[in-house]
């Protein structure tokens, strides 16, 4: 039960309001009616657990397998017939993550007041994602909300899936890699030292591995605190930097430069670029509107950069296929599919055709990932240790020579 608060005409003819407890707001109006008031409008009150997030609901993370279940959970109800209202009291009493369950509150309660399902869900942007909430508004807009909710879940899984298997990827060769920075630190501070008087005293020019060891032995002992202050000014800059729109261009079209990385990040994004077009396709989303939520969605600036200047050429009433053949990151299988699909007025079919191709490249982009990283750490492994090698026994080395 939540308190409703209410605006209604009495049988005089009078406005009056109040509060009343109710399940839903068709529940209250059918408590109005009861009771011989028209109703005019009726809000959800604060109630007991009040709109307001707590600070620990805040904090609460929401794991992508909640957001998936949440949208499984919204699709099954809207396509049994379920109200938006009757469905978000209902998923307000099963989800167990509190910060969730405060939102779908906090929805209920804006939707009630007249916000629109999309509005509702661009509210919680830190929760639902640019691509989930334009999702949500071209179901919205074209009347098939669960087709779209059904294709939105298999993105989201699809993608976590790819970010997990990434992770798993690179979990090995992040524990060697800080393991081998720790032992170079170590060896720089421990061993150098104690090598570093007798290079002194032989007075002999040290070699540039040495030179390069023992200044970074003394930027730690003696400026430790500048070098410290230097680092997180220089990370804190990067990341303000990487939230323009120019720094995330220049840091999407740099990654997408680099071999392996790159041609996952392409086929990333062609997977999820097929993947929501071919929705909005097939829900009657005209090309310059699906454009627009494109560019919202896509997650690569690099890509995002080409699609305005697509959508400039489409003004100009080109087709599709045209522009993306001379943009770059375009492969010629999309570009033809797309130029095919346009020919045969089976768009959608096509691009779902790329999609499923593109998912599948994806999980072969992220198993020959997996298999370079192993001969890269080992490629990285010796030159660090090279270095100190050099660094210790070339001096040594030299004075060997100068006494012989």
């Amino acid at each position: 039960m939540a308190k409703y608060h209410y605006k209604a005409i009495n049988s005089s003819g009078n406005e009056v309001s109040g509060e009343l407890d109710a399940e839903s707001p068709d529940n209250a109006n059918a408590i109005l009616s009861t009771r011989g008031f028209i109703p005019l409008k009726v809000t959800r009150g604060s109630g007991a657990s009040g709109m307001e997030m707590s600070l620990a609901d805040r904090f609460t993370t929401i794991t992508p397998q909640e957001i998936i279940l949440f949208t499984k959970q919204f699709r099954t109800m809207l396509k049994s017939g379920v109200s938006i209202m009757r469905l978000l009291e209902i998923m307000e009493r099963q989800t167990e993550n509190p910060r969730l369950r405060k939102i779908v509150t906090i929805m209920a309660k804006d939707i009630t007041e007249g916000l629109s399902l999309n509005g509702a869900f661009l509210k919680h942007e830190a929760v639902f994602s640019p691509l989930y909430c334009n999702m949500v508004k071209a179901g919205e807009a074209s009347g098939s909300l669960p087709e779209v909710l059904e294709r939105l879940t298999y993105i989201i899984e699809h993608e976590h899936k790819v970010k997990s298997d990434i992770k798993s990827a690179l979990r090995y060769p992040m524990i060697v890699c800080i393991a081998l920075v720790g032992a170079f630190i170590s060896l720089i501070q421990l061993v150098l030292p104690k090598f570093a008087n007798v290079f002194a005293r032989s007075g002999m020019e040290l070699p540039m591995p040495t030179r390069v060891c023992l200044f970074l032995n003394k930027m730690i002992n003696d400026y430790w605190m500048i070098s410290l202050g230097l680092f997180i000014g220089a990370f804190f800059l990067l990341s303000r930097y990487f939230k323009t729109e120019q720094g995330r261009l220049m840091r999407d079209s740099a990654l997408m430069r680099i071999p392996v990385i790159g041609q996952l990040l392409e086929k990333s994004a062609m997977s999820r670029f097929a993947s929501i077009f071919s929705i909005l396709q097939a829900s009657g989303v005209g090309i310059m509107d699906s454009m627009k939520i494109l560019t919202g969605t896509i997650g690569n600036a690099a890509i995002v950069d080409q699609f305005k200047r697509i959508t400039e050429q489409l003004s100009e009433g080109r087709g599709i296929s045209g522009p993306l053949s001379k943009a770059k990151h375009f492969p010629p299988m999309v570009t033809n599919m797309i130029a095919i699909g346009e020919e045969s007025g089976n768009l959608d079919e096509m691009l779902k055709e790329v999609a499923v191709h593109y998912d599948t490249e994806v999980e072969y982009a992220v198993d020959r990932l997996s298999a370079a990283i192993g001969p890269l750490l080992t490629v990285g492994l010796a030159a660090v240790i090279g270095f100190f090698a050099f660094a210790v026994y070339l001096p040594m080395w030299n004075m060997m020579q100068t006494v012989n």
